[in-house]
């Protein structure tokens, strides 16, 4: 399976799942004057998105929470960074990408979202069963 393919599964996974996942593309385009037009979410500037990247399925998981909140229905942020399952080993000293990823993930994580590495749909329903057991 490709990273891409994973992608795809886990997109399908999250539908299972009863939540959305989008694809986020981030790049950098120049218009025809030769300015750079940035894309993706948070990718204000290079220098921001050489240390802070934002993963690359952004979405919203629906979790029902407490007594003050009983039958209703609230939205967990939700970000998955997608890797090779043939290839990825965990985020390395040496790679800048993704350490710049792990960052996202953790500012997702800290503001209480769900956020993390997946290479395919268990990765992603982990996650998001964790969300919801509290």
């Amino acid at each position: 399976m490709t990273e891409s393919s994973a992608q795809v599964r886990v997109r399908l996974e999250a539908a299972e799942l009863r939540a959305a996942m989008w694809r986020n593309n981030s790049g950098a385009l120049l218009d025809k004057d030769g300015r750079a037009v940035r894309f993706g979410l948070g990718n204000d500037s290079k220098r921001l998105n050489d240390v802070w990247k934002s993963s690359d399925l952004i979405g919203i998981v629906p979790v029902v929470i407490g007594p003050q909140h009983v039958g209703k229905v609230l939205g967990v942020f939700a970000a998955a960074e997608m890797k090779d399952p043939a290839t990825w080993r965990g985020v390395t000293q040496s790679d800048e990408r993704a350490k710049a990823q792990a960052n996202f993930i953790e500012t997702v994580r800290n503001y209480g979202g769900i956020a993390d590495f997946c290479t395919g749909p268990e990765d992603f329903r982990r996650m998001v069963e964790a969300c919801r057991k509290g």
